[in-house]
């Protein structure tokens, strides 16, 4: 089974390298890895660009419309049986990742598999500030304010196929919209593996700020709405609420 990995970058200098790193660290034999770099400036990307182009299997380089375009760029690119999206400045959390995640595909006939997600410091990949539990899938979850790490979510792409990529509409939560549209909308068929699949940076647009995290909620009872569903009153309180109990969780782990 052939996995597709595509990591997307503007301006991400050495924390892309650490990326490409751990995928080609992998065990897996047969990974795509795509990179979608929004046409970087900066010497230091365009270093590591040309250092790692003859290691990566599609480079496009170009202006985009942010993150999710460039996501999208990457799935109209991408030709493996399952995609997943591993951002520069992230790491897979082991080098046998992908072998997991595929000994898991090929024996169900799911169409998304998720684990957990370390969620470690900026500045210091060491240091795991949450712990992101995926759990059980069940598809009612959702109106807790439950949803899967993105970044620890692996999709069939026939799914994207024919359900569509990310909507360029929202600008902080088209991830919770796609996955929303995919598993409660469309009820995809999909399970839980427990273990870590990724480590991720803090700091992305959904919690740079309180400012930035009100928006978030926003757009989640926006991403409802779009679907043609009335989101849950207590969605606001209890989706944010999650991110504290990732805090705590990790406090205990310790």
């Amino acid at each position: 089974m052939r996995f597709s990995l595509i990591t997307v970058c503007y301006q991400a200098g050495e924390q892309l390298a650490e990326t490409i790193d751990s995928v080609l660290a992998q065990t897996h034999p047969d990974i795509e890895h795509i990179v979608v770099d929004g046409g970087s400036p900066d010497a230091a990307t365009q270093q590591v660009i040309a250092r790692y182009r003859d290691r990566v299997n599609r480079l496009i380089s170009e202006p985009d419309r942010g993150v999710y375009d460039a996501m999208n760029k990457g799935l109209d690119a991408a030709t493996g049986d399952v995609v997943g999206f591993v951002n520069a400045g992230d790491m897979l959390a082991a080098p046998d990742v992908i072998a997991r995640l595929d000994k898991a595909f090929q024996a169900t006939d799911d169409e998304l598999i998720y684990g957990d997600a370390y969620m470690v410091d900026a500045m210091d990949i060491r240091r795991v500030q949450r712990y992101w539990k995926g759990g059980t899938y069940a598809r009612d979850r959702f109106r807790s304010g439950w949803m899967p790490p993105h970044l620890g979510t692996y999709i069939r792409r026939s799914v994207y196929q024919a359900l569509g990529g990310f909507d360029l509409r929202l600008k902080v939560a088209a991830d919770y919209e796609l996955l929303f549209r995919f598993l409660y909308k469309n009820r995809v068929r999909a399970h839980y593996e427990p273990f870590p699949v990724v480590r991720f940076r803090l700091g992305g647009a959904s919690n740079r700020s309180l400012g930035h995290i009100w928006r978030a909620n926003r757009e989640v009872a926006q991403a409802w709405r779009l679907n043609g569903e009335r989101p849950p009153w207590l969605i606001m309180i209890l989706k944010p609420m999650r991110k504290v109990l990732q805090i705590r969780r990790m406090k205990l782990l310790r």
